[in-house]
């Protein structure tokens, strides 16, 4: 009774979250080319054959440019709301098209997504939960700030994939335009490493056994920074920093407090 989770990419340049079981799974998002997702689940010795949906958190290009092909391809439906779909700009096949709107739970085979409302400087941005047999696994990316919302489904996860996006200090002192500057930081742009550890700190159920941090900026943060900065207050939780250039290993993820370890 686990899920296995993987981040495919997650930064700028493309984001892909693989979720599922031994049966199921679903991708959230599909910022990386059908060819790309394709090797890297390969890689893992993951399968396209046990993918059933594609959930799609908002249009903005690094979240959606290889979702026309991979779902059409592997003829996958793709939950996608009404205005997100409109803003994407993308030729989809209407007939995988799954609209939902607002919080909304979905169940996909064996899997239960819910999504619900996030800040972030697009048309409908959705984050999203994936749940298992009382697994909960969170992708909390491209987040302005926190939010009732986001905390409530914080606290429910045995892991989470969340958003570390940049330092106050690199990003205040870069060479970022003005304008750029605060639409980062801004409530609707992206979530720094101090936000994304206050959200750790205060809410992180006892449970929690994962932390993916996640859309890590390339220029205004730096990996080992991060990961240090999580470490000193992880109290057992295990700190991934996910790459924007390779996919992580395949987690195992249960409901017991042993430390889960990677899926062989």
């Amino acid at each position: 009774m686990s899920l296995y989770i993987t981040s495919l990419n997650t930064g700028s340049n493309g984001n892909c979250f693989y979720i599922g079981n031994d049966e199921d799974a679903v991708l959230i998002d599909a910022g990386l080319s059908c060819k790309e997702t394709e090797a890297r689940l390969t890689r893992l010795g993951l399968s396209m054959q046990k993918v059933r949906a594609i959930f799609i958190s908002h249009e903005h290009s690094d979240h959606i440019k290889g979702l026309p092909v991979l779902a059409k391809k592997h003829q996958l439906p793709i939950y996608i709301t009404a205005k997100t779909h409109l803003g994407g700009r993308q030729i989809l096949p209407q007939h995988l098209v799954c609209a939902f709107s607002g919080a909304q739970s979905i169940k996909i085979k064996s899997l239960e997504i819910t999504a619900f409302p996030k800040l972030h400087d697009a048309a409908e941005p959705h984050s999203f939960t994936v749940s298992y047999n009382d697994i909960k696994i969170g992708v909390f990316t491209d987040i302005g700030d926190h939010c009732e919302n986001l905390i409530y489904h914080f606290k429910q996860c045995h892991a989470v994939f969340l958003e570390a996006n940049y330092d106050d200090e690199m990003l205040s002192k870069g060479n970022y335009p003005y304008f750029l500057k605060r639409r980062i930081s801004g409530g609707n742009g992206h979530l720094s490493n101090q936000k994304a550890l206050d959200l750790f700190v205060n809410h992180r159920p006892d449970f929690m056994s994962h932390l993916f941090l996640s859309h890590l900026s390339r220029e205004n943060n730096c990996p080992d920074l991060v990961q240090r900065l999580f470490n000193e207050v992880a109290n057992g939780v295990e700190i991934i920093v996910a790459s924007r250039l390779q996919e992580t290993p395949v987690y195992r993820i249960g409901i017991n407090k042993l430390k889960p370890t990677l899926a062989e």
